[in-house]
């Protein structure tokens, strides 16, 4: 079944995000926050990116205990430096930053040779503050590629600082780490967790960005979710969109028994610079058994007069 919901979310103010990241799900996490069922002890996101819902989840009180997992082991070795030695990587993020003063773009350069070779955690973190839509882009060979955005710095060092810890504070001593094959993060995971998935839309695996570079394949993932409800595992995913005249991704089968919501996100922005006005849409799905522990029905959630009434007064 489909539903909408009828307001654009908004971000949380406050939360502590050290890594910028391109389609981090920070605008919508209040909103994926609020299907959590009630008592969540331990969620899981098998695509952690920026963790933006973990952090949500953690500085709402929503969930107790977080499994952060990506494939991308050098995105994971930045989020084991976050939470296990945030003093000595804010230390090391500032020393960075003002060696680039006065030659920003060359050092730049000398930075992401550096990461290519040695992968290092503070130079990712300084990539991503200064790169193009803070987005990680890799060559066919595996090398950060992407460019820097010479309008800016990145994030000051005090302020950088600040969100480390407070990422480590809210998430330090909660959280296991993993650098997996999502379907390894499924097959542990219990009717007892809450699974948050985030993966790559259709279309960008495997094509010339190499932002992931491990395809998602439609018919292997559709066995894991298929697998997720005969175990009783609740999950929410993030999957698809569309504008007023485009859809994007391949179509979910109805099988799954999923339940819908389609939630604005505002203008395109390729729209706007064509001068035209045209709405985008990104999907959520929640599985049936997290619907049957829910307090609310999703037709409740969904209705503009409960989200005046506040149902979840600690996150709306």
């Amino acid at each position: 079944m489909k539903h909408t919901w009828q307001t654009v979310p908004k971000a949380i103010p406050g939360i502590p995000h050290p890594i910028p990241y391109q389609g981090s799900k920070r605008q919508l996490a209040r909103l994926i926050v609020s299907f959590f069922p009630p008592n969540t002890d331990r969620l899981v996101e098998p695509f952690a990116g920026s963790a933006a819902v973990s952090m949500a989840a953690a500085y709402l009180g929503r969930a107790r205990r977080f499994v952060l997992n990506d494939l991308d082991t050098a995105l994971m070795g930045l989020w084991g430096g976050i939470l296990n030695q945030p003093t000595e990587l804010a230390a090391k993020y500032r020393r960075i930053w003002r060696a680039q003063l006065g030659n920003e773009r060359r050092y730049y350069d000398l930075i992401r040779t550096r990461f290519n070779e040695h992968r290092r955690p503070e130079d990712l973190l300084y990539l991503l503050a200064r790169c193009v839509k803070a987005a990680i882009r890799y060559n066919a060979q595996g090398k950060f590629n992407n460019s820097p955005d010479n309008r800016r710095k990145g994030a000051h060092p005090d302020t950088m600082s600040r969100h480390i810890r407070g990422a480590a504070a809210l998430l330090a001593n909660h959280t296991e780490l993993h650098a997996v094959d999502y379907k390894m993060i499924l097959k542990k995971s219990r009717s007892s967790d809450l699974v948050y998935m985030d993966p790559p839309y259709q279309g960008v695996c495997n094509t010339h960005n190499h932002r992931y570079r491990h395809a998602i394949l439609y018919d292997e993932f559709v066995h894991m979710l298929g697998t997720l409800n005969s175990r009783q595992v609740p999950f929410i995913l993030s999957y698809d969109g569309r504008t007023d005249t485009k859809r994007f991704g391949r179509e979910l089968p109805k099988s799954l028994a999923l339940e819908q919501i389609e939630v604005p996100a505002g203008r395109s922005t390729q729209a706007t610079l064509l001068g035209r006005n045209s709405r985008t849409y990104e999907s959520l799905y929640l599985s049936p058994v997290l619907v049957e522990r829910l307090s609310h029905s999703v037709e409740q959630l969904c209705e503009p007069r409960h989200h005046q009434r506040n149902l979840f007064p600690e996150v709306l």
